[in-house]
This record gives C-alpha cells, structure tokens and sequence, in this order.
C-alpha cells in the first residue's frame, strides 16, 4: 500500500477541505516556545508570491512529482523557471562551486562489477580510463579562500569508452534540502546577504540560520557542516560520496541500487577552527598549493571507489527513505564494497582551459547506470546542463577539449555558438534513406543507453513522502558517533556560527532544532548563547534514540596510521645541530612525509657543522599552521634571539593549542617557556637531545594530534559523551 504523503515539515494528518483554487502553501509553523515569528501565509498585507509570469504561486515547497516518491515532471512550469533563473544569476562564475581546482588521473577497475552492469567502465579488472576531478568550495567566490568552513565538491569526470560518466558529488554524504525546488533559496540564504554583500565564504550570518531554522529537514547536513568535516586539511584526506542512490542495470534491465563512496589511502583529517582562520591569512591558497605540491613530488593522491549495492526489498525493509537525500546508509549495516582506485598524477596546463571550463553534468552516466526517483538528483539533471549554457556560452561545450569523451562521437547536432566540428555531408537528420555510407549514425538497441523500466501510476502531485519527514534521528546518530572532541567541535562551531546571527529569535530558533537531537548539544549551545533553553521545535516524526553511533562517520576514528603524505616544519636557527637536523630529514623520508625549513631569515642560517641551509620560509611567513607536526630545533643561543620575537613564540603558541605533537631540542625547550608553556609540556612534547631521537619523534607523531590538551587549554572545554551516548564519569 503507499503510505500517505505529507508537506516536509508537517505532522501527518488528514488533509483539509479547501475550495477549488484556494490552497495554500504551508512552510514550517514556528514551533512554539522557539522564539519569533510564525512564518506567513498569502493574505490582508502580504503579497503573494507569483512567478516572473506573473501566474500565482500555490505551492514553492515541492515539485512537481508523478506520486509523492515519483520522479520531478517536466510540466513544473515553476519549477523550471525558478530553476533556469538561479542557473543564470552569475556571469561567468559558477553559482556555487565558484572556487575550485582540479587535477587529471586515471581510474582503475579492481572488482568487476559485471554481475550486476552492463557499464563497459565496470566490466573489465585492470583497465583504466582517464579521468579528472575537481573539487571546491561551494559558497565562496572565485576570489575567496580555501579552508573556509564549507561543503567540499568532489567532481569526477571519466572517460569511459562509451562516454562521459560525470559522478558530481560532495565530502558530505547528505545534502541540507529534499526538493531541488529549494536550492535556490538554500544558496540564496547561504551566499552573503545581497544588500551588503558579505560575509564572504562563511554562512555565520542571520540570512543562512533563519533559513536553516525554518527548514528541519537541514538539521542531518547541519551536523556534518558543523562538524570537522567541513574544514578539511588536505583534499587528498577527505572522503567524497555520490551522495544520491543511484541504479546499476544489467544487461537484462535488471536493476540494483547503488550508493558511490571515495575513500582516500591516506585517510582522513581535517583541522581544528583557529588553525583554519590563520592558514587563510597565511595561505589562502592552502589546498590548491598542497594538491600542486603533492602531484609535482610525485606523491600522487589516490582514493579507493566504494559502492554499497542493494536491491528493492533492502530499500523497503531499510529504516529511511533511500530516495532521500538528507539520509545515508550506515556502513555498519550496508558495507562498502571496493571496486576500484582513482589516482591523480598531472596538474592541469592552464587553469582556465580545464578547471574553470569543465563541466560536469550529473546525467552523464554510460549505458548501465541510471537515476532513482531522488527528487533532487531528478532536478540536478535538469540543472546542471541548463547551467552550461549560460556558463559557457552556448550548447557546444563539449567541443572544449577538457569536456569531450575520448570516444568515438556521432550525431547530427550542428550549429549553435562557438562550433568547432559540424557533422559532414548531406545528411543531417534522422531517419533518412541514404544508406550506411552516407547516411550517417544509427540506433544501437543493444548498446544504446536504456532507462529502467518503472511503472508508476501514481497521481501527479505537489507533495513529500511521509517516509521523508524524520529530519532529527540520523542528525542525533551523527552526533553520537563523534568522539568526545569531535562532539566539542561541534558545539564549539554552532556557538561561533550563531554568535555572528543578529536576531536573536533565529538563534533560538536553531536551538530548538538542536533539542531533537541532544539535548546536552542544545544545553551547550544556548549556555554559549547566553540563551534561555526553549522548548523543543515541533517534529513531523519523534526522533528514535534506538539507532547505533556508526564509527565510519568519525575522522578521528579513520584517521591517519603513519606521517605519509603529511608535513613536518622544522624551525632552526644559526647552529641549530647538524647532526639533528639530517636525521629529522632521513626519518621523516622515511615514513613518506615530506618537511620544510623554518628560519628566521628566508636565506637561511648556517649549521653547526658550518654548512649553510637554505630555508623555505621566514618564521613571519611560514607559522606553524602550515605544518602537521613540527620540530623546533634552535642552537641555545638562537633560542634567546627568537624568545624575544613575537613571531616565534606564536609559532609553538600555535603548535601546541592546537594539539600538535612537537619535537624540542634544548633550545626549543627554551623557546616553549619563554612563550609561557614551560609548564605545560605533556607527552606530545618530544625532547629531540639526540639524532637517535628523530625516528621516534616521527613514529610518536603518526595520530597528528595530541587531542587531551585541547580540554586543558580551551576555556569551554568540558567532558563530553564516549560514542556510546553516555556521558564519562569524573
């Protein structure tokens, strides 16, 4: 039987009696006790809302769908123009996803998926294919910095044998909205409020929170976005994810649903919100240098390709909706199967000709894949290649080398702006008489693309599925699969968010929300506030307390097993130990991270041994953010020199606030308590006042982050809940 559907945001209930043509659109009631103002409904002294048309609007909440789980119409007149004008809103920026960098690889299959596809990509253990990816920010513009607190796009184009597989996907598993019909005004409320026009590349502002407030079905993606997941250290260490369920067809027409992970080797980390806020001063570019250097130095990054396949009856038995894009399979229950690896190994020639004029378009599946009924990846369809022809300039983008297939291409599209190829001969339509030879490209029913076959005869409707309204019990597992730390950060980021949140019934707003799905999160966030708790917001569906912390959903957890790929800074001074210095240097190689010299002049200083050592930075200009780990290693005398250069003692200020494990000669012991931390040494602080101490230094440093400290240095800082729910005993 199909359950009934609700407006996402309601309490199930039985419709009411309305006259023809007076229904009404019915956004999110204020819940009560929560602070401000019910939002408001055409009537005496509002306007209503119309289309450029003029045409009066009944409902701006939900598409257009064949049945409440059924796919988007193209008949959503609304829809498409609401659509089509936020796609064109900038010229020649990308809307979102404006910052971004790329890089070529190749992908390489590992498992077959043969039984289950009929994808050429998926067949064949061995082969490879070239691709490129791009990843990015979403809310900044091409101008902002780089370790905003942000979603991450994780784009990838391959190019298979039978065409452009472009799996357009972010570091986040979730997304903030179930409608593609409210991404407009998400990225409205997010982007800097248009009558000021900042902040830039931040979302702690009163235009993103009223709307997050006003929108339950947010809170799961709120989580992540305030978790350390959104303020990556690497690209190379942050998971990507397809984010939709997708299907897989056989050969056959079969169907099993899919759900694409990317999961990096070098697993995963992110940085702590003070370090995030000096590297953009230091370095805005961050993460574009560090993918440039890594490629460059040959230490390509690599991600393993997951998928998690499951078929109908898993669907129907599985606690959500696997339709809706705020929901994700837990691993624990659905495991990642790997089938594959993607590697980046070359930097882009020119930027602009690849990186800025790629484009990426989630209908671009090969013969084998196609598209569940999400409604928002059934909008992205629409979207994404509506966008290009603003973007670029017309429909024949794929002329640009960096977006056509390296396969054979045949069709009778011609013309239009910026052509570079047109078909050849007489014939430039289909059917036609004229033969094999001069007739041009034909069907192919047996390789051509084929959608599966659904039957659905469900009433076209303006609604959301009921099995879409539990909008806090994945935010609470989330949450309560977060190591103590990381549940601080989270608490710590929603307080700083909302700080900068001017009204305070919006703030209060948030708080309600944040009761469904902990209430010592929400105790700590108002207390951070200076705020009443309020009442709890009215929810659709009660939160389940029932559902399992999922270990996979922790960085801390997957975090890193070693120092590869990582980057050790090494602080000298003139007569810093020789001896000391090359061992740092054999043993960091070693372990296959990388370092860099620290000094107080950017020519460097001259060695124990008499040798000069040229330096990559200037302590000015080379603070310790930029580093996973760092050794201090100062001959005594050029200890006392840098004690009295506040530079210098904001360089191992930072290392230790935030957590970072620390190699100290004499001299940087010296240094430590001239910066006030003489007494706070803890294990993380490794004495180096041997050579032979330098491997255990680098071993000793493998977790990257000594996280007992932050409890002691920080003045919020309090115990927090083991993943298990309960709160650790004094």
């Amino acid at each position: 039987m199909t359950p009934p559907a609700i407006k996402s945001g309601e309490t199930p209930r039985k419709a009411p009696k309305v006259p023809p043509g007076a229904e009404i659109s019915q956004r999110y009631a204020e819940p009560q006790g929560a602070g401000g103002e019910t939002h408001q409904v055409a009537g005496k002294g509002v306007a209503t809302l119309t289309t450029q048309q003029g045409i009066p609007v009944a409902d701006d909440q939900n598409s257009l769908k064949q049945g409440a789980r059924g796919p988007i119409l193209l008949e959503d007149a609304h829809y498409r123009e609401k659509i089509f004008h936020f796609d064109h809103e900038r010229i020649p920026e990308r809307v979102v996803h404006a910052r971004g960098y790329g890089a070529h690889g190749f992908f390489e299959l590992t498992e077959s998926l043969a039984d289950v596809t009929r994808a050429d990509v998926l067949q064949r253990v061995g082969e490879r294919v070239p691709a490129f990816v791009r990843f990015s920010t979403v809310a900044g513009n091409k101008g902002s910095f780089d370790l905003a607190r942000d979603v991450r796009g994780f784009a990838v184009k391959l190019y298979t044998n039978e065409g452009n597989w472009d799996l357009v996907g972010n570091n986040i598993p979730v997304f903030f909205i179930q409608d593609p019909i409210k991404f407009p005004d998400l990225v409205h409320a997010a982007k800097p409020e248009p009558d000021r026009e900042f902040p830039q590349a931040q979302t702690a502002h009163d235009n993103f929170w009223d709307f997050i407030s006003l929108t339950p079905e947010s809170m799961h993606m709120i989580m992540w976005t305030m978790s350390d997941r959104a303020i990556p250290r690497s690209y190379r260490f942050m998971e990507g994810f397809g984010v939709h369920t997708f299907r897989l067809l056989d050969a056959d027409g079969n169907s099993t649903f899919v759900k694409f992970h990317w999961k990096p080797r070098l697993r995963l980390q992110s940085v702590v919100w003070n370090e995030a806020v000096k590297i953009n001063g230091a370095d805005p570019d961050f993460h574009r240098r560090d993918l440039w250097d890594a490629i460059e130095a040959g230490d390509f990054p690599a991600w393993d390709l997951g998928v998690q396949l499951f078929n109908q009856d898993f669907a129907d038995k599985f606690d959500f909706d696997v339709f809706d894009p705020t929901k994700l399979i837990p691993e624990e229950i659905l495991p990642v199967r790997t089938i594959g690896r993607l590697v980046l190994d070359r930097v882009v020639d020119n930027f602009f000709a690849e990186t800025e004029q790629v484009a990426f378009c989630t209908q671009n599946v090969p013969p084998g894949i196609d598209f569940s009924n999400d409604p928002l990846l059934q909008g992205r369809n629409f979207s994404y290649l509506d966008t290009q022809l603003k973007r670029l300039g017309g429909p024949n983008f794929t002329h640009i080398p960096i977006n056509s297939p390296r396969c054979p291409m045949a069709h009778f599209q011609q013309d239009g702006h910026m052509a570079m190829r047109n078909p050849k001969g007489r014939v430039n339509y289909e059917p036609n008489s004229w033969g094999p030879q001069m007739g041009g490209p034909r069907e192919d029913p047996v390789r051509g693309f084929r959608s599966f076959v659904e039957v659905n005869g469900e009433p076209k409707q303006r609604l959301r599925a009921e099995s879409f309204a539990d909008h806090y019990s994945q935010a609470r597992q989330f949450y309560i699969s977060q190591t103590p730390i990381e549940q601080k950060h989270i608490g710590d980021a929603l307080v700083f968010e909302l700080s900068k949140v001017e009204r305070p019934d919006i703030r209060v707003r948030v708080v309600s929300h944040l009761l469904n799905i902990d209430q010592e999160l929400a105790q700590t966030v108002a207390n951070g506030l200076g705020a009443v708790l309020p009442k709890p917001a009215q929810a659709a569906m009660p939160t389940r307390h029932d559902l399992d912390p999922s270990p996979a959903l922790s960085i801390v957890v997957n975090g890193p097993e070693g120092f590869a790929g990582r980057k050790l800074g090494i602080l000298v001074t003139d007569g810093t130990d020789a001896s000391l210095f090359d061992a740092l240097v054999e043993a960091v190689t070693a372990a296959g991270g990388t370092y860099e010299v620290i000094a107080p002049r950017i020519g460097g200083v001259t060695l124990s041994n008499g040798e000069g050592l040229a330096a990559k930075h200037m302590i000015d200009g080379g603070p310790s953010v930029l580093f996973d780990a760092v050794a201090v290693i100062p001959s005594m005398n050029g200890a006392h020199v840098l004690a009295a250069d506040a530079p210098s003692r904001d360089f191992v200020s930072d290392a230790f606030a935030h957590c970072k494990f620390l190699g100290l000669s004499e001299g940087g012991t010296a240094l430590m308590t001239a910066a006030g931390l003489g007494e706070k040494l803890d294990e993380a602080c490794i004495g180096l006042d041997a050579p032979g101490k330098a491997s255990q230094f680098i071993e000793a440093c493998a977790p990257l982050r000594f996280w007992q400290r932050e409890l002691s240095v920080d003045l919020d800082a309090k115990p927090a809940r083991p993943r298990n729910g309960k709160r650790k005993s004094k």
